[in-house]
Order: structure tokens, then C-alpha cells, then sequence
């Protein structure tokens, strides 16, 4: 089953994704600027071999909600997204109000 519903934080409208698969979900949340996402997202591809594309992203492992990945730090992002002042450890709702 997919599910995809906007989600308000603060007053900016992001478009929340969840993809019920067999034994686990795929979670993400975007705006038109970059996203975050569940352990599923690959940091280090978009880092190397996508780093021209200048993907705004980051990643939260250990979550099986929507709202577990708003709260969760982040394991990771790419270097676009600390550009941005995303940091590894900043919470994801903060890091999409960055985006």
C-alpha cells in the first residue's frame, strides 16, 4: 500500500510518502528543495556517484513512521544538504525547514 499526504510543520506544506513493503516501510518526506528519508536512502551514492545533481537529503535509520522520521536524527546527509546547515544528529523536521 502506498500512502502520500501533505504535512504541515511550522507553516510550510511538505508531501509525506509511505510505502508499506513486506516486512518493512519506505519513508519520505520532500519538498520542491530535498528530502528525508528512511535507512533505505543511499547517502554516500548520492555523495559520489550523484554529486553533480547537488541532491538536497537526509537519512534516519530505525523508523517505521512518518512522525518517527520528523523526530529522529539524522544518520546522515549529503554534502548539499550541509550546505544548507543540515547536520548529521539535527532532527528531521528541523532539517526539511532548512530545505
Amino acid at each position: 500500500m502506498v500512502e502520500i499526504e501533505p504535512i504541515e510543520i511550522q507553516g510550510k506544506t511538505f508531501i509525506a510518502i509511505s510505502v508499506k513493503l513486506p516486512k518493512t516501510n519506505l519513508l519520505a518526506v520532500s519538498n520542491e528543495n530535498g528530502y528525508i528519508m528512511c535507512g533505505a536512502l543511499d547517502v554516500d551514492l548520492l555523495n559520489n556517484r550523484l554529486r553533480d545533481r547537488h541532491i538536497i537529503a537526509g537519512r534516519a535509520v530505525g523508523v517505521r513512521t512518518i512522525d518517527e522520521l520528523l523526530d529522529a536524527p539524522l544518520e546522515s546527509v549529503t554534502i548539499a544538504a550541509e550546505k544548507r546547515g543540515i547536520k548529521k544528529g539535527m532532527k528531521g523536521k528541523e532539517a526539511l525547514l532548512r530545505m
